[in-house]
């Protein structure tokens, strides 16, 4: 039942006496103050003091006494807002008695978290170590609000234009210590010339190396919809256990983010790349020529087979690494992903994959002939190693030459060196899933085949996401297009040149004549 009590009191002091009317002292012999409170006399004037509520709940356990206080208010009618406020969330759930922070349902809710998965778990502390707890931790849990959770992201777009100021003063250093360095190598020979060049050029690296303390990335729009999306998992936790009565975190204003889509490298961008050094976007693919040239080019690296896995087969860096010889299957052609390795901070963790992705992949004849050759390899290499240079005994499919199974940075970093040193147009090791999907649909293959291969949850992932059109599917489709219309084989007669039926009679007599030598009009006879 909704029946607030409401009163006014201050913070007046007046000496504390005790039951003889002797003053109170304290251990300096100072006298001790009392606040008058309720009882102070000058309540009555306009202004003085502050209003407070107290509202009956029901009795807790035990039959205990509960009771809902608020003060601190200018007026009684904010008071009275109040009130309704704290009533309508007790209505809805809420725990209006804890005086529990923010902060302190945040480490309690991660450490309930149990069943997340590694990378999922390493996000949810980041974002809550780095942006909620600093900026929401240390509000009560029953006083927070939507303007709380605005100010955090006003607070991140403050912060990162200042990281862009820096960033530009680091370009700036950057800069001048390679115009320093250019100075100092083009004063070759001249032994005064190049002493100071030097000492100018170690000055600005110096400077440079300073200007980069305390340098941090910025918060994109993606970064922001994550964090707020920990955010949300938090408050509808809250909300299921009574501690929360709405989930703020869907009621804010984000800006939008664009998923990049992939590309194709036409020779036109290729071109401005050349020129540039820019990239057109953060995801592209070759054009199955340029996957040739790769494919050519790196046939004689050790790890060539793996390569065209990741370009005809599609998988994840991790689910590569975390594969063994038991989960494949040369002679019928085929090798099952059921496991994969997760990186964060660089260490690796052995984790199961989603059940989407557990799957079965088929080879196609030119990897499986690869890989057959890559287990021959392999088998060399053990018998090579021996005494305290023992082969490490994995059992994993892609390792070194000494057995030891294969980083996913590393296998990143490799990759992008073989496209630096092919010439070929940036891509990512990633970008080969793209680039996998984007030539099954060359292929005219099944878009379900192709999710099931690639291990996402829906088509509408791999058709939305993973495949880009390609300029042949785009000819193709523009020719078809207006194939479908059937048109007459007549042709019309050519535009600027009069058109005469042979037996159209002579112009009357009325008119010019064919080589009169006045001007010409332009004019025609009236019909």
């Amino acid at each position: 039942m909704f029946n607030p009590s409401y009163y006014r009191r201050c913070a007046c002091q007046v000496p504390a006496v005790n039951d003889d009317g002797t003053p109170r002292l304290d251990a300096n012999g100072a006298p001790k103050l009392r606040m008058l409170g309720a009882s102070c006399p000058k309540l009555s004037r306009k202004g003085h003091g502050t209003w407070y509520f107290t509202m009956e709940l029901e009795a807790g356990e035990g039959g205990g006494r509960q009771r809902v206080r608020r003060g601190g208010f200018p007026t009684k009618d904010k008071a009275e807002a109040k009130a309704t406020e704290v009533y309508r969330e007790l209505i809805g759930g809420a725990d209006v008695l804890s005086n529990a922070t923010v902060g302190e349902d945040l480490r309690a809710w991660l450490k309930r978290k149990k069943g997340l998965a590694r990378t999922t778990r390493h996000g949810y502390e980041e974002h809550v170590k780095l942006y909620l707890e600093p900026h929401l931790g240390h509000i009560k849990r029953r006083d927070l609000k939507l303007r709380h959770v605005e100010a955090m992201y006003d607070a991140i777009e403050r912060e990162n234009a200042e990281r862009l100021i820096h960033d530009g003063k680091v370009v700036e250093l950057q800069e001048a210590r390679d115009a320093a360095y250019t100075a100092w190598i083009r004063a070759a020979g001249k032994k005064e010339e190049r002493r100071v060049t030097r000492r100018a050029y170690l000055d600005a690296n110096a400077a440079l190396r300073d200007g980069r303390k305390g340098k941090r990335k910025i918060i994109s729009a993606s970064t922001m919809h994550r964090i707020n999306a920990t955010l949300s998992s938090f408050l509808g936790s809250g909300i299921k256990r009574g501690e929360y009565p709405t989930n703020l975190a869907s009621l804010v204003e984000l800006p939008a983010v664009k998923r990049p889509k992939a590309l194709v490298w036409t020779p036109e961008r290729v071109e401005e790349w050349k020129r540039t050094g820019k990239k057109p976007s953060p995801v592209m693919v070759w054009t199955p020529e340029q996957t040739g040239e790769f494919l050519d080019f790196i046939c004689d690296d050790r790890l060539c087979a793996m390569w065209h896995a990741f370009i005809f087969r599609g998988p994840r860096r991790g689910e590569m690494c975390a594969l063994a010889w038991p989960e494949v299957s040369l002679p019928k052609s085929w090798f099952r992903i059921s496991a994969q390795i997760v990186e964060i901070a660089y260490r690796q963790y052995d984790e199961a994959p989603k059940q989407d992705s557990v799957r079965t992949v088929t080879l196609d004849s030119q990897t499986r002939e690869l890989w057959r050759k890559w287990q021959i390899a392999q088998d060399q290499e053990r018998q090579q190693w021996s005494g305290e240079q023992a082969w490490v005994n994995s059992n994993r499919v892609w390792t070194h030459e000494n057995g030891q199974p294969l980083h996913p940075d590393w296998i990143s970093r490799r990759f992008n060196r073989l496209v630096e040193l092919s010439g070929l147009p940036p891509i990512r090791l990633h970008d080969t899933r793209h680039l996998s999907a984007t030539l099954a649909l060359l292929g005219k293959a099944d878009i379900k085949v192709v999710q099931e291969r690639l291990g996402h949850s829906s088509r509408q992932i791999t058709s939305d996401t993973y495949t880009s059109v390609l300029p042949q599917l785009m000819t193709a489709e523009a020719e078809s297009t207006s194939a479908v219309v059937p048109r007459s084989q007549k042709k019309g007669p050519e535009r600027g040149a009069p058109s005469k039926p042979e037996d159209q009679a002579e112009a009357p007599e009325s008119g010019l004549e064919a080589d009169d030598d006045g001007p010409d009009e332009g004019l025609c006879p009236a019909a």
